[in-house]
């Protein structure tokens, strides 16, 4: 049972001895140095010291629609009461998993039909390729089992989804990567587009991917994935020219095209899903994240009609989780769809609140600490420079991002550092006003961070 009446010192002490942080250097949770969080409304949430923040972050780029929504909780509570677990084995299923399949079904892309669930995108992307070696297997094509993605990608910490990943540090952890996985840079334009327009740099761009399948050999190559905006990468949004090429050149040589839309999905872009955003039609997509708002955990492969019947026909898929549908995530999963449906949060990112909050970061690029700000949606980064005239970026060494993101935090507001670069992706229904509060605390920021870089 939890014990209401630990002090901060109490948790933070028996954190400190007992818990294992999830990307945190654990030298760093010694000291009483743990942050913990007791409660949540709105796009806001209080620590254990009763001061608030205004999570710019919604979570882990999650809670999509805000913290204490009763809904949610009601609807968990009636699943457990009628039935608080069964599996998807063995030819069984319960209302729950299939109203939700069903119910996907109608919001992704055309042709993406069928679901298989898991409790995280990284489970998701894990399961991917399985299915797609599998698919490929099934059709007397063995040798296609290599998966292109891209630099910054991620896509979860599994052993595969991490060899998925494009993030050296974490390759590092383990020596590497498996074999079968190869990347391709990614397209951010202010980084690596020197002087072509944003349109000429994404044709360049996605045709490293026909480059990386003929070196590799089409023979060989299963799957191109990539994320519609590189979200854990420092919110890449691509230009307009990328993602239609990127599938031309799938289509061309018959690589499977998966869009990763664990961050983008549910509505962040302005659309359902990333894919739509961009215009592009993929074979497979990871949903998790906004599936249920971050409420419970759950996840889903989507595949379409070619890849289903094909391994469909395969006989026993030796393959799912205890947890694969679980009734009460399924569950919580309606419930958030039905409340975005019903509240028009898709359309209030794509007309109203992802503009206000773009055009407000807007003026930051001015900012003699910021050389870009970039994103789409309630998805926005900006990019900490030493040099505005010469996109000189801060290194690592720096440390610009994570000095920003600390003055962001003691201004009660939480942003995230990848790189060197700061993140936004707040609740779809954050209000005007609480973007009005985001200005003028992330300011306050990036003034202190330019006086201490001396800029």
């Amino acid at each position: 049972m939890l014990d209401t009446t630990r002090t901060t010192g109490d948790l933070q002490a028996l954190d400190g001895a007992h818990h294992v942080h999830s990307f945190t250097d654990p030298a760093l949770i010694t000291g009483g140095k743990t942050r913990v969080v007791v409660r949540g409304e709105g796009c806001q949430i209080w620590d254990s010291d009763g001061r608030r923040f205004l999570d710019g972050m919604a979570g882990l780029w999650c809670v999509n629609i805000g913290y204490g929504r009763q809904e949610l909780v009601d609807a968990a509570a009636r699943q457990m009461t009628e039935l608080p677990f069964y599996s998807n084995h063995f030819q069984s299923t319960t209302p729950a998993m299939t109203e939700l399949a069903h119910k996907l079904s109608q919001l992704t892309p055309d042709g993406l039909d069928h679901f298989l669930f898991t409790s995280s995108g990284s489970e998701a992307n894990d399961t991917i390729v399985r299915m797609v070696r599998y698919f490929w297997k099934l059709q007397g094509k063995d040798t296609k089992r290599t998966f292109i993605s891209r630099t910054m990608a991620y896509h979860g910490s599994t052993l595969a989804a991490v060899s998925l990943c494009g993030m050296p540090h974490m390759h590092a952890m383990d020596g590497g990567t498996l074999p079968g996985f190869a990347h391709i840079q990614h397209p951010h334009w202010y980084m690596f587009g020197g002087e072509l327009t944003k349109e000429e740099f994404g044709l360049q761009a996605a045709q490293a991917l026909e480059r990386k399948i003929l070196e590799l050999g089409p023979e060989n190559v299963a799957a191109f994935i990539g994320e519609p905006v590189q979200g854990a990468g420092g919110v890449i949004d691509p230009p307009s020219t990328y993602w239609p090429e990127i599938q031309r050149i799938c289509r061309k040589y018959d690589v499977l095209l998966i869009a990763d839309e664990v961050i983008c999905g549910f509505g962040r872009t302005g659309e359902w899903f990333g894919a739509q955003t961009y215009g592009v039609t993929p074979d497979l997509m990871t949903l998790a994240k906004g599936l249920s708002s971050g409420y419970l955990p759950i996840a889903a492969v989507a595949m379409n009609k070619r890849v289903f019947e094909t391994i469909g026909a395969g006989g026993l898929l030796a393959h799912g989780y205890t947890y694969s549908g679980h009734p009460v995530a399924c569950a919580v999963a309606l419930a958030n769809i039905d409340i975005i449906e019903r509240e028009g949060l898709v359309d209030r990112v794509r007309n109203d609140i992802g503009p206000y909050l773009h055009q407000a970061l807007a003026q930051f690029e001015q900012h003699p600490v910021v050389g870009e700000v970039r994103g789409i949606g309630t998805l926005a980064a900006l990019q900490l420079v030493k040099g505005k005239d010469t996109r000189e970026i801060f290194t690592v060494e720096d440390g610009a991002g994570v000095f920003c993101r600390e003055a962001s935090y003691n201004q009660g507001l939480i942003v995230r550092a990848v790189g060197q670069s700061i993140v936004l992706s707040p609740s779809l229904v954050i209000t005007h006003a609480e973007i009005d509060e985001i200005i003028v605390k992330l300011k306050r920021a990036l003034d202190e961070t330019a006086r201490h870089f001396g800029l």
